[in-house]
């Protein structure tokens, strides 16, 4: 699942995370880990422009320290950028982050990287907007030499060269799983020849399986087809049980059967992981919330 309170855009935020903070968090952080989900997940925005603030807004958490002081306060539950914006970075500095956090966290990150959306965060850090897809990609080439094993890893691109220059430590788990984010034709085409897993940017179910079958035929042509790459969809917003308040239209709701029933189907699409959100009116109720999906509805969905 995606962390509530590390960052509020209006899309998602609940009323209540405004005055929440790392205390909630964290034990939003344990009581996923103890209903046995699988990753969470954390964005990443450098600075949100006064255009876009009031949709945006401008609470987003560093993702490497939130997820680096999340892996102190947890043991097993694996820790995700979804997604890092990596172009805004060179990518030694981007793999000496998360290979820290990879160290200290015992081998728990997954790296979700994508290429951005605003403009101006781009144009305030000296990155070049337009080329931002162009630098994604060298980034995913980039950060697989210097994520993987070697302590003195190379890379020579067209924006990025490196070579005899040592980091450590190196990742614990020796290669770093990198996961490409995003739902446009560019992005589908990154995840599926340069990625080790896709992150759809919020498809509806109608359109996944288009989305689906376009990265098994670009694999396939690849011939990379039968090397492991994990599919993943997120779903609409939950709530286990009948709501006492008005969760809106677009929300799941009901018995742990039929919430398991309808999400079920996203495995028939070919789906490995289902992101979920929970509607909530408050820390207390979001972590009952996740108690009884872990409990109640996860069992069903084998």
């Amino acid at each position: 699942m995606q962390l509530p309170v590390q960052s509020q855009s209006t899309l998602y935020a609940e009323p209540w995370e405004a005055a929440a903070g790392p205390k909630d968090l964290v034990e939003v952080a344990r009581a996923a880990e103890r209903a046995g989900f699988d990753y969470l997940a954390s964005c990443d925005h450098v600075a949100v422009p006064r255009r876009l603030a009031a949709a945006m807004s401008t609470v987003w958490y560093d993702p490497v320290a939130t997820l680096a002081h999340l892996a102190a306060v947890t043991e097993r539950v694996r820790l995700l950028s979804h997604v890092a914006v990596v172009g805004l970075r060179h990518p030694l500095i981007t793999a000496k982050q998360y290979a820290t956090v990879d160290h200290l966290s015992g081998g728990r990150l997954i790296l979700g990287v994508g290429a951005g959306h605003v403009r101006e965060e781009f144009e305030a850090l000296g990155v070049d907007f337009a080329r931002r897809g162009a630098l994604l990609d060298e980034c995913v080439d980039a950060l697989r030499a210097a994520l993987g094993p070697e302590e003195f890893p190379s890379h020579h691109g067209t924006y990025y060269r490196f070579e005899g220059l040592g980091q450590r430590p190196r990742p614990a788990q020796g290669s770093v799983p990198l996961w490409v984010g995003g739902s446009s034709p560019a992005a589908v085409r990154r995840a599926a020849l340069k990625g080790d897993g896709w992150l759809p940017q919020g498809d509806p179910r109608d359109r996944l399986p288009g989305q689906i079958a376009r990265i098994r035929e670009l694999r396939e042509k690849a011939g990379i087809a039968e090397q492991p790459f994990v599919i993943g969809a997120i779903t609409e917003p939950l709530h286990v049980g009948t709501p006492a308040w008005d969760v809106g239209h677009r929300t799941l709701t009901g018995t742990p059967e039929a919430l398991a029933e309808s999400l079920r189907a996203y495995r028939a699409m070919g789906v490995h992981r289902i992101q979920v959100r929970f509607r909530s009116r408050g820390r207390t109720e979001l972590i009952d919330q996740i108690a009884a999906f872990g409990a109640e509805v996860a069992p069903r969905l084998d």
